[in-house]
This record gives C-alpha cells, structure tokens and sequence, in this order.
C-alpha cells in the first residue's frame, strides 16, 4: 500500500541530514579559513568550498526540510495543539534557521577579506547543531512531553 505520508517523512528526514552535515561541516571550513594565510590558495579554496556547500547543500536541503516539515504538520494538525515536545522541536529548528543564517553572514565577510571570528569560536560553535539535533530527535522520537 502507497502511504504518502510516510514518502513526506522519509524526504523530510533526508533533506534534514543533508542540511544537518552542512550545519556541522560549514564551521570546520571557517576554522580552516581562519587559520589559513590570506590571499593564498588555501583561502581561495575554502571560499569557494563554503559557498558551494550553502548554495548546493544547505539552502535547499534547509528549504526542502522546512516545507516538508509543514506538510507532516499539516497531516496532523491536532499534533500541534497538543504537543509540548512539538513546540520545542519548532523552536530548535527555527533557532537552527537562524544560525545557518549566521553561517552565511560569516561566508559573506569571508568572501569579502575579512576574518570575523577566531578559529577558537568556530571550534566551538560546532557543537550547536549536534546539541540541538540530539534535542530535536529525542522530541520527535520519544515525545516526552
């Protein structure tokens, strides 16, 4: 039997693996970058990785888990009246949005010659998606509130 709702979740949770391994690598790039010399080639490489990965990767995997994120909501609308643990799925998602914003914010100062944070604060800032992912799949799976 065709379920389509279960076709939604399995695109909706490919698309968020997609944009989660930007979210966690994207970061790793800026470390490299920050670390490297600039004007050389290293540079070069690492803004030209970076804006591949967000044009190529992120924004749409982003985009594509979001709208499918609405259509899953929408098959059980009820879900969203009802749900603590849906709520706080929400937020971490739209706090996730905000930082991906911020990753492109980064990459553009990058791009333009500048080095805007240490290599230290993008070691560390890293870890913000995958505290959240834990969050956010503990939420959908075990639904605890």
């Amino acid at each position: 039997m065709f379920d389509l709702y279960l076709w939604v979740k399995a695109a909706h949770l490919c698309a968020v693996i997609f944009w989660m391994a930007g979210l966690l690598y994207l970061p790793r790039l800026y470390v490299y970058h920050s670390a490297s010399k600039p004007g050389g080639e290293l540079e070069a490489k690492m803004i030209e990785a970076a804006e591949k990965l967000m044009r190529i990767i992120m924004n749409p995997a982003m985009i594509v888990a979001f709208l499918l994120g609405l259509v899953l909501i929408g098959y059980n609308i009820e879900t969203l009246k009802n749900s603590a643990w849906l709520w706080i799925k929400l937020v971490l998602v739209f706090f996730l949005m905000g930082y991906h914003g911020f990753l492109s914010k980064m990459r553009k100062r990058f791009k333009a010659g500048q080095r805007p944070k240490s290599e230290k604060f993008f070691r560390m800032i890293n870890e913000i998606p995958a505290v959240a992912t834990i969050i956010i799949v503990v939420m959908a799976i075990v639904k605890p509130f």
